[in-house]
């Protein structure tokens, strides 16, 4: 029997820790203001962005939505970026990504100060991750792994594998399941698609991530019988008995993982929601860090 990962203990043990930090600095604070810059297009992020709308109100986190017009560029999001960092009521900006052409990501993330940077994506927050010295870590990355922690899968001086090796994903998550506590302290392979062979480097694995964004990669024949799998991917793919057209899913294929691997994350229920709530104590730490005057600025 492969037992169900989900993801809604994890998000209420986390949204009591974030409600406690709220809490710290008394009723005279401004609460905190988290903004979402997105392109405005109908895309799994939409999803996203309901959620993380609720989420923040039902935690008492102010939350805005901001719309990229249509043409807008690197420039133009930058200078939105910029104006975002120096408002003393924004306590916290996240951006849709992945960015189509003409978008540089990493180049508007620039204009946003680390500690606005909730998500945890920009250059900085991404190089003190690295040197161990984290201010934040990037939502899905700190989601994967509380939910291992939840669970108390075998992660410290264990094989385990990353199969995916975004900037913003897979190689963040890598870090982190790698790092001393409280990060994973795991003997780590990152896979990804030029590596040769999935079967020999899943082979021995206790515990894998997926961040591939490849429906159905992880089935019985890569992943090795007993595993734990934390599914990080989410696609979208059609469905005519669902509403829009499409249902999401995840990188693992969950019939065939059915009794054969120990644990799974479902998609959706998984990794989302909890990534929706370390996005929400991200901006209470920034908020916190803010009000406090004790950031990077």
């Amino acid at each position: 029997m492969t037992l169900r990962l989900e993801g809604r203990p994890v998000t209420e043990a986390i949204d009591r820790e974030t409600r406690s930090i709220l809490a710290s600095l008394g009723m005279g604070a401004p609460p905190p203001l988290l903004v979402s810059v997105h392109r405005g297009v109908d895309s799994p992020f939409r999803f996203y962005l309901k959620r993380q709308a609720k989420a923040a109100q039902a935690l008492g986190i102010g939350f805005r939505d901001d719309t990229l017009a249509p043409g807008n560029g690197t420039d133009e999001l930058a200078a939105r970026l910029r104006s975002l960092d120096r408002d003393p009521s924004v306590h916290g900006v996240i951006v849709e990504h992945p960015l189509p052409a003409p978008f540089d990501f990493f180049r508007a993330l620039e204009e946003l100060r680390p500690e606005k940077d909730i998500d945890g994506v920009g250059a900085r927050n991404l190089g003190r991750l690295l040197a161990q010295r984290p201010l934040h870590v990037p939502a899905v990355a700190r989601a994967a792994l509380a939910i291992a922690r939840h669970y108390r899968l075998p992660l410290e001086g264990q094989p385990t594998a990353v199969v995916g090796r975004s900037p913003t994903v897979g190689l963040p998550l890598a870090v982190l399941l790698a790092s001393r506590p409280p990060g994973g302290n795991a003997s780590v392979r990152l896979l990804h698609s030029q590596s040769r062979d999935l079967v020999e480097g899943l082979a021995g694995t206790r515990t894998i991530f997926s961040c591939a964004g490849r429906p159905g990669l992880l089935d019985r024949r890569l992943v090795p019988e007993g595993a734990h799998v934390v599914d990080v991917g989410l696609s979208s793919v059609p469905d005519p008995g669902r509403p829009g057209g499409a249902r999401a899913v995840g990188d693992a294929d969950p019939d065939s993982l059915d009794g054969w691997a120990a644990s799974l994350t479902p998609v959706p229920g998984g990794v989302g929601p909890v990534t929706v709530a370390e996005l929400m104590a991200n901006t209470a730490r920034a908020w916190q860090v803010q009000l406090k005057g004790t950031g990077d600025a």
